[in-house]
């Protein structure tokens, strides 16, 4: 295997075979997410009218915070074992190593999730006609929720504090995903949605590949 398709290729085989020996590192955002949509109706109340309408925004905000906790030991191991810079020796891209990293935390993340999703949505009073498109946008946009926490990582990686930092960074640049995600059913909402997706996932591999030189210098 040679050039940098085999390359991205076999990074990313590696990163999906340390998560699948890790299992809490995949089940644990869906636990959370599938946590958030049990307890929501309770803190609303059992107005199904109400939890449908709201049930969109929900999933998406509880996605987010699902994203959030893969961050703190994205690139830690192999920050701390010299794995990085072993990668650097070798010649191989940071840009190469964060898109790598980035394509397997969305499959790791979002396959999960979709499984919980139909779970999440009868807890929400979702109806069921309406589950489909917000399933294809949580696909779409799980992907830039990855592209977001890949650069989340690498920013915080090695600093103190580094929770606060994550919400600095994640949240404000997850808010065109929140806005378009949470009413797909809104004319060019999944085109915008993909559009916004599309520019983080250009722009994440290049902002990790620089903090992630950063931190290592």
């Amino acid at each position: 295997m040679s050039g940098t398709p085999a390359l991205l290729l076999l990074l990313m085989r590696r990163d999906l075979s340390l998560v699948a020996g890790r299992p809490a590192e995949w089940l644990l955002p869906v636990l959370f997410f599938l946590l958030v949509a049990i307890a929501v109706p309770f803190a609303l109340g059992p107005d199904s009218g109400l939890l449908a309408r709201v049930a969109p925004g929900i999933a998406w905000v509880a996605a987010l915070l699902a994203s959030l906790l893969p961050v703190g030991t994205l690139y830690a191991g192999d920050y701390a074992d010299g794995t990085l810079d072993q990668f650097a020796v070798r010649q191989v891209s940071g840009e190469a190593l964060a898109f790598a990293r980035m394509a397997a935390l969305w499959i790791a993340f979002a396959l999960p999730l979709m499984l919980a999703l139909p779970v999440a949505a009868v807890m929400l009073a979702l109806p069921l006609d309406r589950l489909p498109l917000l399933a294809l946008g949580l696909a779409i946009g799980t992907l830039g929720l990855s592209a977001l926490a890949s650069m989340a990582a690498a920013f915080t990686l090695g600093a103190r504090g580094g929770g606060g930092l994550v919400a600095l960074v994640i949240v404000p640049l997850a808010l065109p995903l929140l806005i378009f995600g949470s009413q797909p059913e809104q004319p060019g909402a999944l085109s915008l949605l993909s559009a916004s997706t599309l520019l983080l996932v250009a722009l994440s591999p290049f902002a990790t590949a620089m903090a992630l030189k950063a931190a290592r210098s």
